[in-house]
C-alpha cells in the first residue's frame, strides 16, 4: 500500500489535477491566477523509478504510454480522482497516510508511486501550446504544496553561516560566557543586544562558506554584503518575511547607492537571488548560472487551485518568490551560529541563512 505525507500526496494529486483539467493557469506575486496566461496542455511526462509515463489526449480520453504498453481512460476519470484526493487531504491527519481509492486508479495504468524518481531534477515536465509563438516548449516544474508543511527554498547549514566581527568594544572572558548563556526563546537577538549593549558593532566580515561566497557573487558582486544586512536586520527585529526586509533595507540604504531616480537596487538583487536558488544554485556547489531541467514552480494552494510559476515568465515568477517567501531561524547548536566565538585575536559571531515559503 502507497504511503506519504500531505506534500507527497500533492505530486500525485497535481497529475490527476491539471491532465484533468487540460491546462494551466500562471500566478501572479500574490497567488491569483492571470486570466490572460493560460497554457493549453498538450502532453505530460512523469518520471518514476520504473519508467516515464507519457499522457496525451485524444477527444475525450487521456492516452497513456508507459514502456510498449497504452491506456486509455476518460478526463472526466482525472477529475473525478482528483476532486476525492483533494477533499481527503484536506482532512487527512498524521505525518504518513494511505488512500486506497487513488493508489486503485493509477494503478489501472500501472502507476506504482506517488513520488517522481529522486533521478530527475523535475517533479513533472509539461508540454504547453504557446498561443503566441506557436511553439510547443517543454517545461520541468518543481510541485510546491500548500496543502501541508511550507516547504523550504534555502535550507540551512554551516554552509549558510554569514560571519561577523565584534568591533567597538572589549569584551571578557566572562561577558562572553554571560552573553553565550543567554538561553532565552529569542535568545540570538537577546544576545546580539546584549552585544550592542557593550557598545559592540557587528562588522559583517564573509559567508562561512566560500564556495557560497563565490556563488553570491557571481550572481552580484553586492549580494554577501546585501544579504549580511538583511540577516542582522532579521535578527534584531521581528521582520522576517523578505518583501518586508527587502523594503526596510531599500529605505535604510546601507550600500549607499544612488537612489535619487528610484532604482529598484535592492529588490532586483534579491530576485536574482531567489531565482537562481529556485532554479538549482546550492551553496556548497559552483554555481555557473546554468539553471537545470526544474525551470518553475506549480503551488497546490490549500483550496486545490494550481498555478504554474515558471523562468518561461520570469518577471512573474521572481515577483512570486519575493512576495512569498521569509528568512527563518534554524538549529544555532547543529549549524554552528548565534554565539561568541575566538579567531586569533577576533571575536566573532555568525548568523546563519535560511529562506522558508510562507504557507
Amino acid at each position: 500500500m502507497l504511503t506519504g505525507n500531505k506534500g507527497e500526496w500533492s505530486e500525485i494529486y497535481t497529475l490527476l489535477k491539471i491532465i484533468g483539467d487540460g491546462k494551466l493557469y500562471a500566478g501572479d506575486k500574490n497567488l491569483n491566477r492571470i486570466e490572460r496566461l493560460i497554457f493549453p496542455i498538450v502532453k505530460v511526462l512523469r518520471t518514476e523509478t520504473n519508467g516515464t509515463y507519457e499522457f496525451s489526449y485524444k477527444d475525450t480520453l487521456v492516452l497513456i504510454k508507459y514502456g510498449l504498453e497504452e491506456f486509455k481512460i476518460p478526463i472526466i476519470e482525472f477529475h473525478k480522482k482528483a476532486s476525492g484526493l483533494l477533499s481527503y487531504l484536506k482532512n487527512a491527519a498524521g505525518s504518513s497516510f494511505s488512500h486506497e481509492e487513488t493508489e486503485e486508479f493509477i494503478n489501472n495504468f500501472k502507476c506504482r508511486s506517488i513520488k517522481a524518481s529522486s533521478s530527475v531534477k523535475s517533479d513533472i515536465q509539461i508540454i504547453i501550446h504557446d498561443m503566441n509563438t506557436g511553439t510547443q516548449p517543454v517545461l520541468g516544474f518543481s510541485i510546491k504544496s500548500q496543502l501541508g508543511g511550507a516547504s523550504t527554498l534555502l535550507n540551512a547549514g554551516k554552509t549558510t553561516n554569514f560571519i561577523y566581527k565584534i568591533t567597538n568594544t572589549s569584551l571578557s572572558d566572562n561577558d562572553i560566557k554571560v552573553i553565550n548563556s543567554i538561553s532565552s526563546r529569542s535568545k540570538i537577538m537577546d544576545r546580539i543586544n546584549a552585544i550592542i549593549k557593550k557598545n559592540g558593532i557587528l562588522e559583517f566580515q564573509h559567508p562561512e562558506n566560500r564556495t557560497f561566497d563565490n556563488n553570491l557573487k557571481l550572481i552580484d558582486t553586492y549580494l554577501p554584503t546585501l544579504l549580511s544586512d538583511m540577516l542582522l536586520l532579521y535578527y534584531t527585529t521581528k521582520i522576517s518575511n523578505v518583501k518586508e526586509l527587502v523594503d526596510k533595507i531599500s529605505k535604510l540604504n546601507p550600500l549607499k547607492f544612488d537612489i535619487s531616480s528610484k532604482h529598484p537596487y535592492y529588490s532586483y538583487k534579491i530576485k536574482r537571488f531567489l531565482n537562481d536558488i529556485a532554479l538549482g544554485m546550492v551553496p556548497s556547489k559552483v554555481w555557473t548560472g546554468t539553471f537545470d531541467a526544474t525551470g518553475g514552480y506549480l503551488i497546490v494552494k490549500d483550496n486545490g487551485d494550481i498555478l504554474c510559476y515558471h523562468i518561461y515568465n520570469r518577471n512573474e515568477f521572481e515577483d512570486y518568490l519575493l512576495n512569498n517567501t521569509k528568512l527563518e531561524t534554524a538549529s544555532s547548536s547543529r549549524h554552528g551560529f548565534g554565539f561568541i566565538y575566538k579567531h586569533d585575536k577576533d571575536l566573532l559571531f555568525n548568523l546563519n541563512l535560511q529562506i522558508r515559503f510562507l504557507k
